[in-house]
């Protein structure tokens, strides 16, 4: 017995060499395209590097770049928008997703074109579908306008890009257009995994349709829904080239990542720049630990 565990124990140090060895290229490759861009990034974050001024010799900060952040009305306006833009998005794409997978999950003739068409806006890249609601969103030939005119929701074409609250509304209405689809996506996967003899065992009680939604489907999906959640959390808090086309950041809509690519590409401020990236990093990073922390005790519990 004790030679028949010797050979085992040798066999599975002999595996574990071998895993290792073959994930080494594949780490390597992680470790220049992941971990070396974000330490260099931080790196850069705790020096003055302001590119239009090489003769300062680029001298040491530590934090105060950091420091800086929390002075600058600036970067917090940007802050409390990206908070904003990404709660109201989130919030309103994780209902119409559900709403929406829920119908894609019902049995019906065309029900593969329909989940196929409801996909098409998430296929368009982002930078696509905002040149094209910005030109919905036009003063002078938007869509918007004239959809809205033929109702009698106004009297006059508006330029909606131009306000703040209406670059809000444009902003958050296109997101919601591009990424519910996303999010069905991921809720009707969960969907299809719920069993039907559940649905059956509810009738056979006597629930009713609201009765099963409430004690059956919610909470058979709610780890999807969730999980759905933290990933269109973390994407919408990173929001860049929405924001980027659509209004370039003007009228109180720019981003935290819109602020440091500013500072980085056009004020060339390489030190300020990198500390906003990571503190967009450092916010997210918050956002799933907390959400794992605080969620996760919730799913286990339930």
């Amino acid at each position: 017995m004790s030679t028949m565990k010797k050979g085992r124990g040798s066999l599975e140090k002999t595996e574990s060499r071998d895993a290792w060895i073959m994930m080494t290229p594949a780490l390597i490759v992680l470790a220049i395209v992941a971990v070396y861009p974000i330490l260099r990034t931080f790196w850069l974050s705790l020096h003055e590097m302001v590119l239009t001024d090489p003769t300062s010799g680029y001298p040491f900060v530590g934090l105060g770049n950091y420091i800086k952040i929390f002075q600058d009305s600036r970067a917090l306006t940007a802050l409390v928008f990206t908070l904003k833009f990404t709660v109201v998005t989130v919030f309103f794409e994780t209902i119409l997703g559900f709403i929406s997978a829920m119908i894609m999950n019902q049995g019906f003739k065309a029900k593969g074109f329909v989940r196929a068409a409801i996909l098409i806006p998430w296929a368009i890249p982002t930078s696509v579908s905002a040149m094209m609601w910005k030109f919905i969103y036009n003063d002078q030939y938007g869509l918007f306008n004239d959809v809205l005119c033929r109702l009698g929701v106004i009297d006059d074409y508006k330029a909606w890009l131009s306000t703040s609250s209406g670059s809000f509304m444009a902003l958050v209405i296109t997101d919601i257009w591009k990424t519910a689809p996303y999010m069905a996506l991921l809720i009707l996967a969960g969907l299809q995994m719920v069993p039907d003899d559940l649905y059956e065992a509810a009738k056979i009680d006597g629930a009713n349709v609201i009765q099963r939604f409430i004690y059956v489907t919610l909470p058979n999906v709610k780890t999807t829904v969730l999980v759905a959640m933290l990933f269109r959390t973390l994407d919408a808090f990173r929001v860049f080239d929405l924001i980027s086309v659509m209004t370039g950041g003007a009228n109180g809509t720019e981003s935290v990542s819109v602020y440091a690519y500013n500072n980085l590409m056009k004020f060339l401020d390489f030190g300020y720049g990198s500390s906003l990236a990571v503190l967009i990093f450092v916010v997210v990073f918050l956002i799933s630990v907390i959400y794992m922390k605080f969620m996760g005790n919730r799913l286990t519990e339930m």
